[in-house]
């Protein structure tokens, strides 16, 4: 896991409900730790109430421009509109025009609705915060880890430049695509990982998420499996539980036999997928004690077998 906190962006992706956004904060914690400058970012609009990404620092919300979290970590909400600002004033150098433009409400709605000028934004946004220097003159944050919202945004910006580039395939919407591509679909400085859990849905998922990454041009990272059962028990004692498990209504039944399906559902992923794979450790801690631990699982964690003691 470490190797991949040298590249310069980590999009981080996965059905609802796998502990996608848990498990980005966990990396930005490790990260950090491992003495990086790490930005994380959600996506949405920064009025309204729903930065979970921030929550899990503290905040109830965050901006579309960033803020510090915690040592060595800032945060920022990916917002369209801050993008489309952004490169209007790349085309449109003369702040009033800008401000002109962007006072159209007939724009603005047309902007917001259209979805490949949506993803457009956001991807722009992402752009100019690659772009940011710090005063020493190096970048600004080492490490770049974005929530993507939901499988389809993975899928829609991994799909974005080809869809724009045929449509556009010069001028300046052309060449910010293609800056971007350089820093966000090159396997060497950029990868996502599909966050899901040890059940079979989830990674059924998982799988059908990497076919569709397959066939764009987005590198794929590897797999987290969140919240997995660690298995105390030896081969010996399993042989005595499991006919008294299945034949008696015992306490902790469900629980014993779930370990059983962690370790299927992590060999049906090896199997199936030849790409790196970290487990996480479910654990009974919230709030900043959960980040905490995970991060030292991050950063105890070993690449492809996912082992963690």
């Amino acid at each position: 896991m470490k190797e991949l906190f040298e590249k310069r962006a980590l999009l981080i992706t996965g059905k609802g409900g796998v502990g996608r956004t848990t498990a980005t904060a966990a990396l930005a914690m490790a990260a950090a730790r491992s003495g990086k400058r790490v930005l994380i970012a959600e996506m949405g609009e920064p009025e309204e109430d729903l930065a979970a990404l921030g929550r899990l620092f503290g905040r109830k919300t965050l901006s579309a421009d960033p803020v510090p979290l915690a040592r060595n970590i800032d945060g920022v909400m990916l917002w369209s509109r801050k993008g489309h600002e952004r490169f209007i004033s790349v085309v449109l150098p003369i702040a009033a025009l800008v401000r002109a433009a962007l006072r159209s409400s007939a724009l603005r709605r047309m902007l917001d609705a259209a979805p490949s000028l949506n993803e457009l934004g956001v991807f722009y946004h992402m752009l100019t915060l690659a772009r940011a220097e710090s005063p020493s003159g190096g970048p600004a944050w080492d490490l770049i880890i974005i929530d993507l919202p939901a499988t389809g945004h993975a899928l829609g910006l991994a799909t974005l430049p080809d869809r724009v580039l045929q449509i556009l395939p010069n001028g300046p919407i052309a060449r910010a695509i293609h800056e971007g591509k350089d820093v966000f679909f090159d396997p060497e400085d950029s990868a996502m990982l599909v966050v899901t859990l040890p059940e079979t849905l989830p990674v059924t998922e998982c799988l059908e998420l990497l076919e569709g990454l397959r066939e764009t041009d987005m590198p794929i990272g590897g797999v987290i499996v969140n919240k997995v059962v660690g298995d105390e028990f030896t081969e010996a004692e399993r042989d005595v539980l499991d006919p008294l498990v299945n034949d008696h209504d015992l306490f902790g039944a469900t629980r014993f036999l779930g370990i059983g399906m962690v370790e299927r559902s992590l060999r049906h992923l090896r199997e199936s997928t030849g790409t790196p794979i970290w487990r996480l450790p479910e654990l009974s801690t919230e709030g900043p004690g959960l980040i905490h631990g995970l991060s030292d699982a991050v950063l105890a964690s070993s690449n492809d077998s996912g082992d963690v003691e």
